[in-house]
């Protein structure tokens, strides 16, 4: 019995030995269930042993385990390869089956995925009235905190959903999150052989030497083009884009998911300074350091502060800036225009706003590009609730549902909290497929108008509060057919025009009350406003606004071809995408309407994103 007894001691310490080694080495782990199952099995053989002295020392190393991995965390704090980034999403993935999803939006040049994780009451089926939000990290190879972040937000998010975390299970109930830990796989396994060199170039660019973040179509400097000829073309810019060169691979596939998947907001992660970064990013001029706002500069400025202010150091006026860094972005907030700090042509937070209903700031997140891993725990601590209130935003927008579905529907929005002067906002979004969409606001009072065509338009007043965590306020329209065969009144009521722009006597826009028709004109406003016979008619298969014999005509063809000697208006009765309210003088219709044929001929080529 001795004899038997020293045996069973000594299985008993090898046993221990054995523990030992797995504490020490638990971070070859990717799923922390397997260290508690190892240790669940060792228990019981220890139990049923009667070994009570080694079963206790057992339970020591389990604590200590548990300490330093909290359990049901499955991931390490080290830089994952590309083999072990699949194998961490497919852990993931199988720890929450019924509310995440692992899917590849395509390759690098390297034929590496491009592998995206979803969390959503339904993985991989849009839902109308639920914000669709996205994460892309390390598009930039060497630039690699941000993959690592996302790892660990989705690790984070399918844990404390099984844990029947109230907030965790509220956000993804209403929201429909996509999380792209790598865009650029390929540059970050050269950045990951030479990471001890420290370098901030290698691993930068894609696998054929192109920088991800300059290879977007430049939608900004068609914009720009637009602006200086007058011609009031704001959003969804892509179809009228042509003059873009090769697109990468990656890029490429990015495009085509923005462009597949109707997402509300948006961040893209890099590194090498600590600051929240807004559109535009590039200046419109071409200069350095010269600030380029977009329509909905409130807007990102909000976006842009509510993962500053939650950050633990970014927006901290007494934190050290980076020591590469030209400025101290702290002491503004943690925050700057993209323009403001450095002009970049064919970014794609600029290509998310102007081609689509996405708004995306770009994130930087620490001075090192590919800090130690010791320093990745840290990096989350300081990240995680920053990253978590970013996608609450996505919560603080508009949402409106017609009774039948009306797809690519557009949505203009005129604040009214100022009643004294109305601000349209010159950027409009459209609706989904399933007729829904989602339009970001701050704090106000807006008008919000819907216009499809093929309907008469509505409108509705809404008011904007910036509650926390709270869901959108759902604002119902029900648009009514137009017969074209008929004509239909336009009552009086619907003449009081809202100066927008330029002197209030003479301003050289407007916008009617109920928001039916946008004018421009050079004239004053009792030039415009008369309360003569108005009718809506068809004309050229188009809805035009016929009064006293004067033709107010929508842009296109020969909408206007037989012009008599008198004024003329173009007016915003939208078909798809487009806005055309340009101030045409007399003397110079017939030169500005050629011009903008043939700039929207030149123009109107899209880019294929598919090729």
């Amino acid at each position: 019995m001795d004899e038997f007894a020293s045996f069973q001691q000594s299985i008993d310490y090898f046993l221990l030995v054995i523990v030992a080694c797995f504490s020490f080495y638990f971070q070859f782990f990717e799923n922390a269930s397997s260290i508690l199952k190892t240790f669940t099995i060792l228990n019981l053989y220890l139990l049923g042993t009667g070994c009570q002295t080694l079963n206790s020392m057992l339970l020591l190393w389990l604590t200590w385990i548990v300490l330093l991995v909290e359990p049901g965390f499955g991931l390490h704090f080290t830089y994952h390869n590309s083999d072990q980034l699949e194998q961490a999403l497919d852990n993931i993935h199988s720890r929450c089956p019924q509310i995440s999803r692992v899917y590849s939006i395509g390759e690098s040049v390297e034929s590496r995925p491009l592998s995206v994780v979803e969390f959503s009451l339904h993985p991989g089926k849009h839902e109308p009235l639920k914000p669709e939000f996205k994460y892309v990290a390390n598009m930039h190879g060497n630039e690699a905190i941000g993959r690592e972040l996302l790892l660990h937000l989705a690790d984070y998010l399918c844990e404390m959903y099984n844990r029947k975390d109230a907030e965790i299970q509220k956000l993804i109930n209403i929201t429909r999150i996509h999380l792209l830990p790598s865009m650029n796989p390929d540059g970050f396994e050269k950045a990951l052989t030479f990471k001890d060199l420290n370098d901030w170039v290698i691993g930068r660019e894609n696998a054929n030497g192109v920088d991800l973040n300059r290879n977007f179509p430049d939608l900004d400097s068609l914009l720009y083009l637009f602006e200086r000829e007058g011609i009031p073309l704001n959003s969804h810019l892509l179809q009228f884009f042509s003059d873009s060169g090769p697109l990468e691979p990656e890029v490429r596939a990015v495009g085509r998911w923005i462009l597949l998947i109707p997402f509300v907001l948006s961040a893209n992660m890099h590194e090498g300074d600590l600051v929240a970064n807004y559109p535009f990013d590039l200046s419109r001029d071409g200069t350095e350091r010269r600030y380029s706002k977009t329509s909905d500069d409130d807007v990102f400025k909000h976006l842009a502060m509510s993962y500053s202010t939650k950050h633990a150091n970014m927006a901290d006026p007494n934190h050290e800036p980076c020591p590469l860094a030209g400025e101290d972005f702290s002491r503004r907030g943690g925050i700057t225009n993209g323009a403001r700090w450095y002009s970049v042509r064919g970014g794609m937070q600029d290509f998310n706003y102007l081609a689509s209903n996405c708004f995306e700031i770009t994130l930087e997140l620490g001075c090192d590009k590919m800090p130690d891993p010791s320093k990745l725990k840290q990096a989350w601590e300081d990240n995680k609730n920053a990253l978590l209130n970013f996608i609450w935003q996505a919560s603080l927008i508009k949402d409106k549902k017609s009774g039948e579905p009306i797809a690519f529907a557009n949505i203009y929005v005129v604040n009214i909290t100022n009643t004294n002067s109305p601000v349209f906002i010159e950027h409009s979004v459209k609706s989904a497929v399933d007729g829904d969409y989602w339009r970001l606001l701050t704090p106000g009072t807006y008008n919000i108008t819907v216009l499809a065509e093929g309907y008469l338009s509505n409108t509705k007043t809404v008011k904007v509060i910036n509650s926390k965590h709270t869901e959108a306020v759902r604002l119902v329209f029900h648009l009514t057919p137009v017969e074209y065969g008929e004509q239909q009144r336009i009552q009086d009521s619907d003449l009081q025009f809202i100066p927008l722009q330029g002197d209030t006597n003479f301003p050289s826009e407007y916008f009617t009350g109920n928001d039916r028709y946008v004018v421009s004109d050079d004239s004053d406003v009792d030039d415009i406003i008369d309360n003569g016979n108005v009718t809506v008619a068809p004309l050229h298969e188009r809805i035009a606004v016929i009064r006293s014999g004067y033709k107010i005509a929508v842009s296109g063809g020969s909408a206007i071809s037989h012009i008599r000697a008198m004024k003329m208006y173009t007016v915003t009765i939208i078909r798809q995408m487009t806005i055309c309210a340009i101030g045409l003088k007399k003397r110079m219709l017939f030169i500005c309407w050629t011009a903008l044929l043939k700039i929207l001929a030149k123009r109107r080529v899209f880019v294929n994103m598919e090729a």
